[in-house]
């Protein structure tokens, strides 16, 4: 791999309707909250591995693409990563934070269902965007919803 070839995680925006609005998942890990995502590992499509990282980071497998497959990415960070992030909504409301065989504990130490205001509050500038972009392919603007 090249320096100028950008190493590539993927990710789901995960979204829960409830009564009150759509919420949207996001994890914690340290001081930083973000959408489950990891590496994409060789001979793995961006989809795919988001799939998987949802899966591993929150036990969520009911994950259903209403809004197609289309995805957004990340302007690079940490050395170059850019991030791939898909949206899909799910029915699951209880999360999981299982322990990373490899880490010897979870990779975060918190999960909150949040709605979008909530979200803006606790997303870095990097991931603003990312949610952002999730609002405007789910029209949340339509339902009173600020999309900035």
């Amino acid at each position: 791999m090249s320096p100028r070839t950008p190493r590539l995680s993927a990710g789901v925006v995960v979204v829960r309707p409830t009564e009150e609005g759509w919420r949207f998942l996001l994890l914690r890990a340290f001081n930083h909250w973000d959408f489950p995502k990891g590496m994409v590992e060789a001979g793995e499509e961006p989809l795919a591995a988001a799939l998987r990282e949802v899966r591993e980071e929150s036990l969520i497998s009911d994950l259903e693409f209403t809004w197609g497959e289309t995805s957004t990415r990340t302007g690079p960070y940490s050395r170059g990563k850019v991030a791939c992030y898909f949206i899909a909504q799910t029915r699951t409301a209880e999360v999981s934070l299982p322990v990373n065989p490899e880490l010897g504990r979870a990779e975060h130490s918190e999960f909150r269902w949040v709605d979008y205001d909530e979200a803006v509050k606790l997303v870095s500038p990097r991931v603003r965007p990312v949610l952002r972009w999730a609002a405007l392919v789910m029209n949340l603007q339509a339902s009173g919803f600020p999309t900035d």
